[in-house]
């Protein structure tokens, strides 16, 4: 098709078609339901029109099946749209435990992007065909959109939590990347692309890059450079091996243990604070960048071992020495 004449843009994802079927279906339901309707008001306006003063209508009497039938066919038919709405957000609530995981910080006004190898992208992102690829966003400032429409995909990115959204891309290219939420005076320039390569294509972008730190390598430094490591494990509780298991908190209530109580902890410690241990942590708000704080908790899912002794402190430069211990609360 023409792209001068194409209603929406090009499918280039795993959810696109399914999107489209669901939006052709309601829009041609509507039409339907709408020009239907019309013609029956106008066909009822002329056929039971008034033509002589002294004409009256006439009582035809009720028909409950008739009120049942007009009542329950629309009931099924919203349900039923309901349901397949419902099938397909599910769906893309969660993604595929193999799906690459991606972060992503939204400024005033861009978007910062760092791949599981290190490699950090402005306003651009490079994912290869066919692979589940997970984005795990949160905002610097005020809420931001990432919006692909070639994807069908657009989440809100809210400062101060994370959101996620996931696609498989289907198609080799380039596409447009906006932020579909007002978020200031540059808003309209806070643009982008993605581009789709083939597997092999990726691996060689990402590789032969000068390459940032792996962000659970750079999370590691930041936990000894902030001496994280002189409580964890002792007054604090053990890192090694919580992330998506389940503590229990101080007021005997139980939480499993993901991304964002890890950043709550990180920013407001005594928020939730873990049976068994004093409110000791700082709080580090204002202290580290929101891509200082991804690193770290990649660092913390990184340690899979079973909780038991802290792991070894990380080796400290000449002029470091260790701040005030935190415990996850």
């Amino acid at each position: 098709m023409n792209d001068s004449l194409r209603l929406l843009p090009e499918r280039a994802s795993n959810i696109a078609t399914s999107y489209d079927t669901l939006f052709y279906s309601l829009t041609a339901m509507t039409a339907v339901l709408t020009i239907g309707i019309a013609l029956t008001i106008v066909f009822f306006a002329v056929k039971y029109r008034r033509r002589r003063p002294e004409e009256f209508g006439k009582d035809t009497g009720s028909h409950v099946w008739l009120e049942i039938t007009w009542t329950v066919i629309p009931l099924v038919i919203c349900l039923g749209i309901f349901v397949w709405s419902a099938i397909l957000y599910v769906g893309m609530s969660r993604a595929p435990d193999d799906a690459m995981t991606i972060q992503v910080v939204a400024k005033q006004w861009m978007w910062k992007v760092q791949h599981p190898n290190g490699r950090k992208e402005i306003n651009e992102l490079h994912v290869p065909l066919g692979r589940a690829v997970r984005l795990q966003m949160t905002s610097q400032d005020v809420i931001h959109s990432f919006y692909v429409p070639a994807f069908r995909i657009k989440q809100d990115v809210l400062p101060g939590r994370y959101s996620e959204e996931w696609f498989v891309p289907t198609k080799l290219g380039e596409y447009h990347l906006f932020c579909a939420e007002y978020c200031g005076t540059d808003h309209s320039r806070m643009g982008g692309r993605v581009v789709v390569m083939t597997p092999g294509d990726y691996q060689k972008w990402a590789e032969n890059a000068a390459l940032d730190e792996r962000p659970e390598v750079a999370g590691a430094r930041l936990f000894a450079e902030h001496g994280c490591v002189s409580c964890h494990g002792q007054t604090a509780p053990s890192l090694a091996g919580i992330y998506r298991h389940e503590q229990t908190l101080a007021d005997g209530s139980r939480i499993i243990v993901d991304e964002d109580y890890l950043r709550e902890s990180i920013i407001a410690p005594r928020a939730k604070i873990v049976a068994g241990y004093p409110p000791i942590m700082p709080s580090f708000e204002g202290q580290l960048s929101e891509e200082q704080i991804f690193q770290l908790i990649a660092y913390i899912k990184s340690l899979e071992t079973p909780v038991g002794p802290p792991p070894a402190p990380l080796p400290l430069g000449p002029t470091q020495t260790p701040q005030p211990g935190a415990s996850t609360p």
